[in-house]
């Protein structure tokens, strides 16, 4: 669990759809190398927020899980990729490492659940989203962030909560 303090932001989320327009609203601003992470336990709504910031990003592509496959890839029609690692069967960061992160990065953003797998493996600068199934229908996430780029997609987030929450 993140420790509270000036670099986190906390609120529940009461539906999946919620889950999904706050994943839209960070999706609608993510940059070629941006890095989202994002932590939990099985059940928490990680997918169903990638789902969000995926369509939010502007593919159509279905989303799921890429716990077999590892990584999903979505796309742009210009060609920018979306990829979508899930680090749970990872052993560490040299596995990830294996992956090609940095071609990954290069390509478009970059989402990763279970990222406290391979922390090590991701850039200094990044949005760590952690969740937490609380009900059926109640997620609580704690975002932290490093850098000033993660701290203005804070924000931008935060605003558009304030205008439809």
């Amino acid at each position: 669990m993140p420790i509270l303090d000036a670099n986190t932001f906390e609120f529940i989320s009461r539906s999946a759809d919620k889950t999904r327009r706050i994943g839209s609203r960070l999706g609608e601003i993510l940059k070629r190398a941006d890095v989202i992470g994002l932590t939990g336990d099985l059940g928490a709504g990680k997918t169903t927020l990638v789902q969000g910031i995926v369509r939010g990003w502007g593919s159509s592509d279905l989303v799921t899980s890429p716990t077999f496959v590892l990584v999903n890839h979505y796309r742009l029609p210009d060609g920018t990729v979306l990829s979508h690692l899930d680090a749970y069967r990872l052993k560490n960061a040299l596995e990830a490492e294996d992956l090609d992160l940095e071609a990954m990065l290069s390509e478009g953003p970059l989402l990763v659940e279970w990222a406290d797998q391979i922390m090590e493996a991701l850039p200094g600068e990044h949005l760590l989203i952690h969740m937490e199934w609380l009900t059926e229908e109640l997620r609580r996430m704690v975002i932290t962030y490093q850098g000033d780029r993660y701290r203005r997609m804070l924000n931008h987030l935060k605003e558009g909560m304030v205008m439809s929450y």
